[in-house]
């Protein structure tokens, strides 16, 4: 009897050495399920229609294989679209990290109002993307603008501001660029909050100060919080959507338009879901590679050297 007593004892034991941190694991299923359900599934379900014609709406696909992706090398508004998801990715990026770091520095020393300076500026990150599109549209607008109601109020004559597509792809990077610059300007602020006082007022005594102090200590300390900003502000810009849709509707034609208004014009106007999903993988894999550079060449800079 004891003999067995002591087999189911140890058999417990073993069952539990078994189970060990497996609590701990099923903690990660959550994730795991959600990244299966919203990240996998629509990544290889997108991949999957790519391969397909198909309209978006009838039950009925014809297999095409990579016939879409073939396309895509021959379409000229996509090599249009791709150019200015660069401009707006890299260029609202740079425009960012300027504004928004110059401001870091500005707000993080004592100055009368700096909480009041830091809300103001902040704010327009926390407004729909839509609500500030509109916005600007009756800023830019032809006949009653706010814009034009200066001018002509300072004798000048209207301006079509969407005229062409140079000041309309201007525009909407500056929109871009000054509704998201409050974010950066916060991590940035996080950043210099968190830096090592020591440090900086060690550099002071050593006779540091103005562009040195900057570069040597103030730069080093910003450099997780100045990647954490390029690396968020580089992937909004490449998938800007509700700016351009809400102030040019991608026009004049074709001009001001981003892959993923691209995208939304292929689908839902031309009724061409099979194309609109082999734009949308070969966006996807845009954005993956330009960040997966980037974090490597952030990696590899040095900014103590």
């Amino acid at each position: 009897m004891s003999s067995r007593s002591s087999s189911a004892t140890a058999g417990r034991k073993t069952l539990r050495q078994r189970l060990a941190g497996t609590s701990i694991n099923l903690f990660y299923l959550p994730a795991i399920i959600l990244l299966v359900l919203f990240l996998l599934y629509p990544l290889i379900s997108g991949f999957a229609i790519s391969l397909y014609s198909w309209d978006g709406y009838n039950p009925e696909k014809i297999f095409v294989g990579l016939t879409n992706y073939m396309t895509i090398l021959r379409d000229r508004n996509f090599l249009t679209t791709l150019i200015n998801t660069l401009i707006y990715g890299i260029g609202s990026t740079i425009l960012q990290q300027v504004l928004g770091l110059g401001l870091a520095l500005m707000l993080n020393a004592r100055i009368k109002g700096r909480n009041l300076m830091r809300a103001i500026i902040y704010l327009p990150a926390l407004i729909s993307a839509v609500i500030m599109g509109t916005m600007y549209y009756f800023i830019f607008q032809y006949q009653q603008g706010a814009l034009n109601a200066i001018l002509v109020w300072l004798g000048l004559d209207r301006v079509v501001w969407f005229e062409n597509s140079t000041n309309a792809v201007i525009i909407i990077l500056l929109v871009n660029s000054l509704q998201y610059v409050g974010t950066s300007m916060i991590i940035y602020l996080a950043g210099l909050q968190g830096m090592d006082q020591s440090v900086v007022e060690a550099a002071s005594l050593d006779g540091a100060s103005g562009w040195k102090m900057f570069w040597n200590i103030t730069m080093p300390g910003l450099a997780p919080a100045f990647t954490t900003s390029v690396v968020l502000n580089l992937i909004g810009g490449l998938k800007l959507f509700d700016v351009i849709k809400v102030l040019t509707g991608g026009g004049p034609g074709y001009s001001t338009n981003s892959v993923s208004t691209y995208i939304s014009i292929q689908y839902f106007d031309n009724q061409n879901a099979g194309y609109a999903s082999a734009i949308g993988v070969v966006l996807f894999v845009l954005i993956a590679i330009v960040t997966t550079l980037m974090n490597k060449g952030l990696d590899k800079l040095n900014w103590e050297s």
